[in-house]
């Protein structure tokens, strides 16, 4: 190829080293490849070889490979099961076809036929693989939710155990024509990063952009398993997902599984606690546990269906200035630890929150907050870049069914319990606050327990840095054995008096 060599960056002197005839990035940076070129690569590894089967909006990743040159040399199969009855025939019955579980069932069987039928005559030189996609693009009368599933099932190297990637994507653009390509340039990019990327993973989910733009494409779910990113935590890759802006939020579970949110939210109502949880304490517990109970009572709430998110900003975790990786694990070890489900999102202004939630459930959201985090909520210099200012936000933000419940404050020096009744909002927004209280919209708890009233994270932090022990008191007794187990937040074993004077 004429010009500059492929292993040079544009307008640098600088070289990358060369893996299986790719330029790829010596440090942490990494080459910047058109599509084109990316494909055509692909197609020029000898060792790459496999599958693609793509439903839903033609085949738009394998087109790219065909038309490069070269597809002989990769593609052992392409296939486009658009009747449901042929595809529910070669990969079994399901309840959605544009799911994760149809993904799946793609990927396992077009991997394992590749690998039943080719290993045994090129399986010593030959890495197999099998992408899938599965996709909602724009119907004909523009009313249809437009995203899909894609992934990528391989081997890293010949006669190696199976690795593989999911992304969720929703596509942005609001012409066929236009998502279809977007398609086809995320599914080149997946690839990319897969076979040359993934000793990076981080890298390889800032690839997943190229030639794009995140006004045309989200991507909110990622998931890395198998050999090869056996030591990669998928909390921290949905949480790059969220800083480099590929989504405005991200969520996993519990087990610290990551969770694609219209399958969570989907037709359910919503509670979100928005906290910095540095640490966990018993009034993040009980301020969730007494909305809950409040909201499940609501005649219009399906109380079994209630999904309750842990919510953590990207200002909250950037409050010092850079995201603290290990800050960020020791929060979502313990809510886990606490049973809950986490969302990162990057959305600060609640009406932005609220927008979010709104786009994957028609049920009714409830949001509960402190005292003080009301007033904040009233503060009109947060809306200065709104042309309506706090009107404007208090419109997309009460315009769903959702309501506010709003846990007691007790100020330390007086012991004076604030309330939505006695809250001070400044006088130009006084009138709007009470009619939203007078329309149920802002609700006062009044279920909580006193006994922890007077608990706030921020001293509890400093207990556990200081060596305090009496911090202990103040978080749930699970939560303790997991900050000490772990030594989260600076925590440090203090000696007893007797082993004081034996040492």
């Amino acid at each position: 190829m004429p010009g500059r060599p492929l292993n040079q960056k544009a307008g640098s002197a600088d070289y990358f080293c060369m893996h299986n005839g790719i330029g790829i990035p010596a440090g942490d940076e990494r080459p910047q490849f058109g599509t084109h070129q990316k494909a055509l690569k692909i197609n020029l590894d000898p060792m790459r070889y496999g599958t693609f089967a793509e439903i839903g909006a033609g085949q738009e990743v394998a087109r790219w490979f065909f038309k490069v040159g070269g597809a002989a040399g990769t593609i052992s199969k392409s296939i486009s099961a658009y009747d449901m009855t042929v595809s529910d025939a070669i990969y079994g019955r399901s309840k959605r076809y544009v799911s994760r579980e149809r993904l799946q069932s793609m990927l396992d069987c077009e991997h394992g036929l590749n690998l039943e039928r080719l290993r045994a005559s090129r399986g010593d030189t030959t890495a197999f693989f099998a992408f899938a996609d599965t996709v909602a693009a724009r119907n004909f009368q523009g009313t249809n939710e437009c995203h899909g599933w894609m992934g990528v099932k391989y081997q890293a190297h010949p006669r190696d155990e199976d690795s593989q990637i999911i992304i969720h994507v929703r596509m942005l653009d609001h012409e066929n024509d236009l998502q279809q390509e977007a398609l086809g340039i995320v599914g080149v990019n997946l690839l990319f990063g897969a076979f040359f990327l993934h000793h990076q993973p981080a890298l390889m989910v800032e690839s997943l952009l190229d030639n794009l733009s995140t006004e045309r494409l989200e991507i909110d779910m990622i998931e890395f398993s198998g050999i090869e990113f056996r030591h990669v935590d998928n909390r921290v890759m949905s949480l790059k997902l969220v800083e480099l802006g590929l989504s405005g939020a991200a969520m996993f579970g519990p087990s610290g599984e990551v969770l694609q949110p219209s399958e969570v939210l989907r037709k359910k109502p919503v509670l979100v606690e928005r906290g910095s949880f540095r640490p966990v304490t018993k009034v993040n517990i009980d301020m969730i546990n007494s909305a809950r109970e409040r909201f499940a009572a609501e005649p219009e709430v399906d109380a079994g269906q209630v999904v309750e998110l842990m919510e953590i900003t990207m200002r909250n975790l950037l409050s010092e200035g850079k995201l603290d990786l290990s800050d960020f694990l020791a929060r979502a070890d313990l809510l886990a630890a606490a049973g809950k489900t986490v969302l990162i999102s990057d959305y600060f202004e609640y009406y932005r929150l609220a927008g979010y939630l709104a786009r994957y459930t028609k049920e009714p959201i409830a949001v509960t907050m402190g005292a003080a985090s009301l007033r904040d909520l009233f503060k009109e210099e947060y809306y200065a870049g709104l042309e309506g200012g706090i009107l404007e936000a208090f419109g997309k933000l009460f315009t769903k069914d959702l309501r506010i419940y709003v846990y007691p404050l007790r100020d330390q020096a007086t012991r004076k319990l604030e309330t939505v009744g006695e809250v001070q909002m400044d006088e130009a927004v006084h009138s709007l606050y009470r009619h939203l209280v007078a329309r149920g919209r802002i609700r006062q708890l009044d279920n909580y327990n006193e006994d922890v009233l007077h608990i706030f994270s921020r001293d509890v932090l400093r207990r556990i840095k200081d060596g305090d022990v009496s911090w202990e008191e103040m978080v749930p007794a699970e939560i303790a054995r997991v900050i000490k187990e772990r030594h989260f937040f600076g925590y440090r074993e203090v000696e007893s008096p007797d082993e004081m004077l034996a040492r």
